[in-house]
This record gives structure tokens, C-alpha cells and sequence, in this order.
């Protein structure tokens, strides 16, 4: 599941500062540090997202720059997950399931079944093409996809796949985290990463837990299961709890046991402009991007499916 990113997402990079749309939640004050950002409800090939980054006032953490907590939402033969073929540039995505199944294809001959606890990681570089389904899975699926925006030295590389079945768990009292990408307390994923940053699944029980934080990187919190206290604040699905850097810890509580995303990185220096299943640093580049996919160029490949391939909207900025 990707994307596509939307103008609601972010505005149009000749905009000037972000600015909430009419109406939208004002992000929430928690003291002097915390900053809790509201996502929205958004739809992907016909499964509910809670989408919390990029949202207008906060576009990235770290190189992570978006966020889609999918479902949980029940699959069946009858009602599947098929998002067909569709293209990425600039960018890696990471597929994390809590419960369910799903199938990646992509252009360069993938085909990888992913099942909760293993990771998925595509780097697109230049050009890639994928498709996500749910075959005859049936029964709930829930889980989250992450885009890292890619530096400049392998955001024009050839792109990439990898599986990782086997993870590393650290334990922090009765919290288990389950290191994703990056280097946790010494606990390293053997997932490739182009930037410094980290990824974590936390499982925590009722209680409270500190967790180690390294002081160059802003940190994000994502629920996806119960709730955390982080604070005075209290963060729940569909809510992105943001603390800058300059932290050495992190002090968690949670009432109920509790699923949680801890995601962080060295402050990203390059100005993103990001439009549907593109990250890039000009809106030349996504011109250039989308007239390929349009035209069936070989920078994307093909995929092995018989999903539907998913035409590229206009942009936004391009007037009749």
C-alpha cells in the first residue's frame, strides 16, 4: 500500500510557509517540546488510512516524510486489497504489518509475500514500478507504509527490493522494539538505510517505560494499537506526536498494552516537493517523472499482475 501523496497533504512547493487548510485541527501544544499533529482519513485502493505525515505543518521527520496507518480492516477474495501498478521516484517505501497478508510485485521481477514481523523495503531510486494485493488472504489486515526520501547520491540510482524476515528485538522494561530500519540503542537492522535515521515498533504493556534517544535526531510517535501518555499529552491512532531534537530519553506510560512507532532522524536539509507517488526536488522532476509513467517509458518497468495499472492524475500546478 503507497500513496499517492495529495495538495491536502502539502501545498504546492511556490506556496510559501505551510498553512493549515480552513478548518483543519490546529496542532496541539504539549508544553514547551511536544507537538501533537492531527492526521486525516484518506482511502487506498479501497482500504481506510489514517495518514499523519506529511501533514501541511509538519512534512518530514527526519528523511521520513510520510506515514499511512492502514486499517485494521477485514479482506476477503470478495473484497481484496488490489492496488495496481504505480511508479515511485526519490524514494524508499517500508511495509510493516501488525496482522494479515499481502503480496508485493514490482518491476524488477519481485513477487515477495509479507506477513506480520517482516519488513519490505523498495528503494525507487530513479524509477521503480509496484502493485500490492491481497490474493485469496482472508481475514484482517493492519498494518503501516512509510516513505524515507532519498539523499541526492541514490535518489537517481538504480532501484531496489529487499525482504527481511529476521529483525532485531531489544527489550526496555516490559517494552519490546522491534528495530526496523537503523541503529536502536546498538540494536542495528540489517535494512538498508541512504540516511541516518531509525525506526521502531514498540510493544508496550500497561506502565511506564524510558527509551534511549540520540540527541542529533527529531523523533516522531505514531499509535497504532491503544493509546501512550507522553507527558501531560495523551497520543492515539490517527494523531502524530512530534518532539525536535536535543533529547537524550523518552518517558512513555500506557494504561492498556500498546502499539507504537517511534521514528527518527537527522533534521532533513533538502526542500521535498512531493506529488502522488513522487518525491523529488523540483517540480520539473515530477513533470519529468509523470510524462514517463504516462508514456510506458522503461524507467518504470512493468509489473507481473493483472491488477490495473494506475494512470498518474494532473498536477495541480498545470493549467488547460
Amino acid at each position: 500500500m503507497s500513496g499517492p501523496v495529495s495538495p491536502i497533504d502539502v501545498a504546492p512547493a511556490s506556496a510559501g510557509p505551510p498553512v493549515p487548510p480552513p478548518g483543519a485541527p490546529s496542532p496541539v501544544a504539549a508544553g514547551p517540546e511536544l507537538e501533537v499533529v492531527e492526521g486525516r482519513t484518506a482511502d487506498v485502493g479501497g482500504i481506510p488510512v489514517r495518514r499523519v505525515l506529511p501533514r501541511r505543518i509538519r512534512r518530514t521527520i527526519g528523511a521520513w516524510c510520510f506515514v499511512d496507518h492502514l486499517g485494521p480492516v477485514a479482506i476477503s477474495p470478495s473484497s481484496p486489497v488490489a492496488v495496481g501498478p504505480h511508479p515511485h521516484t526519490g524514494l524508499a517505501t517500508v511495509t510493516w504489518l501488525l496482522r494479515g497478508r499481502q503480496v508485493h510485485r514490482d518491476s524488477l521481477g519481485s513477487e515477495q509475500v509479507l506477513r506480520p514481523g517482516e519488513l519490505n523495503l523498495m528503494s525507487a531510486g530513479h524509477g521503480v514500478a509496484h502493485a500490492e494485493e491481497s490474493e485469496n488472504y482472508q481475514g484482517e489486515l493492519h498494518g503501516v507504509q512509510l516513505w524515507v526520501a532519498q539523499p541526492e547520491h541514490t535518489r537517481h540510482g538504480p532501484p531496489a527490493f529487499a525482504h527481511h524476515a529476521d529483525l532485531p528485538v531489544a527489550r526496555f522494561g516490559a517494552t519490546e522494539a522491534t528495530v526496523l530500519l537503523g541503529d536502536f540503542d546498538g540494536n542495528v537492522s540489517p535494512a538498508r538505510t541512504d540516511t541516518a535515521l531509525v525506526g521502531v515498533d514498540l510493544a508496550l504493556r500497561s506502565g511506564g517505560t524510558v527509551l534511549p534517544l540520540r540527541r542529533d535526531f527529531e523523533h516522531g510517535l505514531v499509535v497504532l494499537t491503544g493509546s501512550v501518555e507522553v507527558g501531560a499529552q495523551v497520543l492515539r491512532p490517527g494523531r502524530l506526536g512530534y518532539l525536535g531534537a536535543g533529547h537524550d530519553e523518552l518517558s512513555l506510560r500506557a494504561d492498556e498494552s500498546a502499539r507504537v512507532l517511534l521514528l527518527g532522524g537527522e533534521p532533513l536539509g533538502d526542500e521535498l516537493v512531493m506529488w502522488w507517488n513522487f518525491v523529488a526536488r523540483s517540480r520539473a522532476e515530477i513533470d519529468a517523472a509523470r510524462a514517463d509513467w504516462q508514456a510506458g517509458a522503461d524507467r518504470f518497468g512493468a509489473v507481473a499482475t493483472t491488477a490495473r495499472r494506475i494512470p498518474a492524475p494532473e498536477q495541480p500546478w498545470v493549467t488547460g
